[in-house]
């Protein structure tokens, strides 16, 4: 209740010292006049009143010896002082009359300021408020502190973007099951649907798919787009999965739409896209080198009306090797167009394509700028510390304890994946397995039977750990420890999603690698280390030994997975903590059933700083790159031969 009394006692104290002002001068004024008549009377010859001197122009005043001197001459000055003292008094009186009117005039004019006093205070604190409101509304223009950055919205239910957003969109959101934005959709989608270019981080699983989906659709929406308008906004992402989920939430998002969108993605049938682009697809979901490849190589491909340009996981984007493909994508659409950039980490490559995407001043939104965190807070993560020989037992006793619950499991490599997958599922352990070399259709089923799942394990690379939206995921367990602590992070991102979400992480790392926690401590990564009782661990070595050793097929895949082991091991970017040098090779060897280590050619791999990502699919832009390398060798080889029959002569 205190709060209004401060606020009404301002304009009183303002109209109070308003009006002792004014009384200041009044009295000020009413002093001179008195002084002026006390002057009058002590001698008539003083200056007069400017009024008097107006009235008595024609009758000016007598000297004294003039006086005198008709007093002396007979009587003269008797009859002479009569009408003198007679104007005096008019004076006299004139003046008091004067005075009397001023005195009237200045407690009218007091009466109207103590009447008006309060209405012009009051005005002059709205013109006050005014100038405040305008400095204010500068502050916001100043590309520092813009609505995104603030706070776009006070209510953060999606049903207070109705009349911003149309009914259509608010359906499907409706139909999702979403009722409330998150932190990155509530302080990006109004400045988005003002047609701002965006830089966005935001931790994975904080929603960033809506975030750009829903201002996207809007603004197809908006400028009515059709069929034959031919492609008004594209979304490129670093993966098929990814790519696959995002067009998923897009066709949930659109199903009150009647605007045509489609996913262009390496894998796929390349002659039925051409088709659908040639038809007209209006939003597009697709990863880098096959849209590339479609821009460079279907006539019918129209993209020259594009509006707006969504690159997801802009960071992975650069990162898997397709920097030169997205420079040549922004080179071949219009400049004049929306950007939208969201990343989960800013790295300099990412803040370089920034400088070649986005307009000059773009809002930057970090909704994880301020946080003591850098994963989110439902997230319990640990780490235990294991030996070489036993971390296949501690992962075999892991998982089938916790067979009836959600796991995802990260291997370094394929081989490593698909060698574990095979003894697990042979060993009666059920496990779902993806990887960069299996083929996409198989990737598809796979990810869709996990995501449908109610429980199961899915052994991966980091294929599967950038963007993907796998629902209740209880536990992401790093088997091979990751490259840094930012791959860290985006593995653990599989879980603990959304709003209140809850998950748990498990790190296992040999003594050796313990060095790795400061680079996660500098990372704003908690981490505490799990108890685990090792006298409860499956001893089931000898038999895994001689099940290697018996089973042809089985031998050979682990043979693989464990020089892929070494060699991913040797790619490391941390060479002080992980040193391959400091592998004890024998016991290594035995984490995979073997009693004696497999040999190993590290020279293979030295011609590569970090390990080979899988680029592109089988008809995409990498894959006709690496036809036409193919072609190049034997032309090459061709050309040999007939300069050696040619010399030979």
């Amino acid at each position: 209740m205190s709060a209004p009394v401060v606020a009404s006692s301002l304009p009183m104290r303002l109209l109070r010292r308003k009006i002792h002002k004014r009384n200041l001068k009044l009295r000020q004024r009413n002093l001179k006049l008195r002084a002026a008549e006390g002057a009058g009377e002590a001698a008539s010859q003083g200056p007069p009143e400017e009024e008097e001197e107006e009235e008595e122009v024609e009758e000016p005043a007598a000297a004294p010896e003039a006086d005198a001197a008709a007093a002396a001459a007979g009587g003269e000055g008797a009859g002479g002082a009569g009408p003198r003292s007679g104007q005096k008094k008019r004076k006299k009186k004139k003046r008091k009359a004067a005075a009397a009117a001023v005195e009237e005039d200045t407690e009218t004019k007091k009466a109207r300021t103590e009447e008006d006093g309060s209405a012009e205070v009051e005005d002059e604190e709205k013109q006050d408020s005014g100038e405040k409101e305008e400095e204010e509304g500068e502050e916001d223009e100043v590309p520092s502190l813009p609505l995104g950055v603030t706070g776009a919205f006070e209510d953060n239910s999606f049903t207070s973007l109705a009349g911003v957003v149309s009914e259509n969109t608010l359906k499907g959101i409706n139909d999702m099951g979403f009722t409330h934005m998150t932190e990155i959709q509530h302080k990006s989608i109004k400045p988005l649907l003002e047609g701002r270019d965006i830089l966005a981080a935001a931790k994975t699983g904080s929603g960033k798919t809506l975030a750009f989906l829903i201002p996207a659709v809007e603004l197809i929406y908006k400028l009515k787009f059709m069929p034959r308008n031919g492609t008004g906004v594209i979304i490129l992402s670093p993966t098929r999965e990814l790519a696959m989920q995002t067009y998923g939430v897009l066709k949930e998002l659109m199903n009150h739409h009647v605007h045509t969108y489609g996913l262009i993605m390496g894998g796929s049938n390349r002659s039925a896209e051409a088709q659908k682009l040639g038809n007209g697809i209006n939003i597009i979901v697709a990863t880098p080198g096959r849209l590339l490849d479609h821009m460079q190589n279907t006539p019918g491909f129209m993209y020259k009306n594009l509006q707006c340009l969504v690159i997801d996981e802009a960071d992975r984007i650069l990162e898997v090797g397709f920097e030169e493909e997205m420079k040549q994508i922004i080179k071949l659409l219009p400049k004049r167009r929306q950007t939208m950039l969201f990343s989960a980490t800013q790295t300099r490559k990412v803040e370089d394509l920034a400088k070649i995407s986005l307009k000059k001043e773009p809002l930057y939104v970090g909704v994880d700028d301020n946080k003591e965190t850098a994963t989110v807070d439902g997230l319990e993560q640990g780490y235990v510390v294991c030996p070489s020989e036993k971390r296949f037992l501690l992962l075999f006793t892991f998982l089938k304890k916790n067979r009836k619950k959600k796991l995802m499991v990260f291997f370094s490599s394929c081989m490593s994946v698909k060698y574990h997958y095979e003894l697990l599922n042979y060993i009666d352990l059920p496990v779902l397995a993806i990887h960069g070399k299996q083929k996409q259709t198989k990737r598809t089923t796979t990810f869709f039977q996990f995501c449908n799942a109610e429980s199961g394990i899915l052994l991966c690379t980091d294929v599967a750990a950038r963007g993907l939206d796998i629902p209740e995921v209880d536990w992401i367990v790093q088997y091979d420890p990751p490259d840094d602590p930012k791959e860290y992070i985006h593995r653990v991102g599989r879980t603990a999603r959304g709003i209140n979400g809850k998950g748990h992480a498990l790190l296992i790392l040999r003594p050796e690698e313990l060095g790795f926690l400061r680079y996660l401590k500098q990372a704003r990564v908690p981490l505490s280390e799990f108890e685990f009782s090792w006298s409860k661990i499956s001893d089931i070595q000898s038999q895994l030994e001689k099940l290697i050793e018996k089973n042809y097929f089985l031998h050979k895949s682990a043979q693989e997975a464990y020089k892929a082991y070494i060699r991913a091991y040797d790619s490391h970017s941390l060479k002080q903590i992980y040193n391959v040098n400091n592998l004890d090779l024998p016991k290594v060897s035995l984490s995979f059933g073997f009693k004696v280590p497999p040999f190993v050619d590290l020279n293979v791999n030295s011609n590569h700083g970090r390990r080979l990502q899988k680029r592109g699919g089988g008809g995409g832009f990498g894959y006709q790159k690496a036809k036409n390398v193919h072609k190049a060798k034997i032309f090459k080889h061709i050309n040999k031969k007939s300069d050696h029959r040619q010399f030979s002569r």
